[in-house]
């Protein structure tokens, strides 16, 4: 290895400089290698000169290169330059432009930390939104349901006030229609007994009262509107169903004459 002209110093060295001594020495060690290389090729020039013979040459070449590998496992690698402080302004060129691309990757990832927890919060906060929308929705739902359980609730309670309504005129008017009828239609035998003058004839019957005929004919429509029809029987006073027949009150069966149903007023 060639000798350094400069003396070492105190004082640092510029990594410039620095950079330039080393490479005049690697061209110092390189000029040296070519001439150990011509050296080479002049003696197997003149071995080839004096045996003119293409084997002895590959022979020579094949020697030389596996001579040169044995040294060149045997070398040990040298450092190129003794200088200390070139050495050291190298090595703080080298951290330095290690230190900066770290600091770049460094960067880099706090960037693209940044931009992750940007979009983290962006789907934190859809995240809530959707969750308010749930609450809300499941809160209408809920009110919903109860709104129309309180509307059934309200309209059955309804309904059923109608119904009690219904029943309570229905008892006032079958009570003023027994009262009307008790006074100005009784029954024409006293304790409503027929008498029957021929001893021969039947037992006496009991009639029933008008109002009875009328619950009768009333009961049946209600109860089986498909068959309305109502026998007439011994209790029925005659006078009475034809004053419900000629007022249009009742009417008999179209087949069997001994039938009447009550007219269909509500229809």
């Amino acid at each position: 290895m060639a000798e350094h002209s400069s003396e070492i110093t105190n004082d640092p060295i510029n990594p410039a400089d620095a950079k330039e001594e080393l490479l005049d020495e690697c061209e110092s060690i390189w000029k040296q290698m070519e001439e150990c290389q011509s050296k080479l090729k002049l003696l197997g020039g003149e071995a080839l000169l004096k045996s003119n013979a293409k084997h002895s040459l590959s022979m020579m070449r094949v020697k030389a290169l596996a001579a040169e590998r044995y040294q060149w496992q045997k070398r040990i690698p040298e450092i190129i330059s003794a200088h200390p402080d070139v050495l050291l302004a190298l090595g703080k060129e080298e951290l330095q432009k290690v230190k900066s691309d770290l600091e770049m990757v460094l960067t880099t990832l706090q960037l693209k930390n940044k931009n992750l927890e940007e979009d983290l919060k962006r789907e934190q906060q859809w995240h809530k939104e959707q969750e308010q929308m749930l609450d809300t929705l499941n809160e209408i739902e809920e009110e919903k349901t109860q709104g129309e359980q309180f509307c059934n609730k309200r309209a059955c309670y309804e309904l059923h006030s109608k119904l009690l309504k219904l029943k309570l005129y229905k008892e006032e008017l079958l009570n003023a229609l027994g009262e009307f009828l008790e006074e100005h239609f009784p029954l024409p035998e006293k304790h409503g007994i027929a008498e029957k003058k021929n001893s021969s004839e039947k037992p006496a019957v009991e009639l029933v009262t008008l109002h009875e005929i009328l619950e009768t004919l009333i009961n049946k429509l209600m109860s089986t509107p498909h068959e309305p029809y109502v026998t007439i029987t011994d209790s029925f006073w005659p006078p009475y169903v034809e004053l419900l027949l000629r007022y249009g009150i009742a009417m008999r069966h179209p087949e069997d004459p001994g039938r009447m149903r009550l007219e269909a007023f509500h229809m």
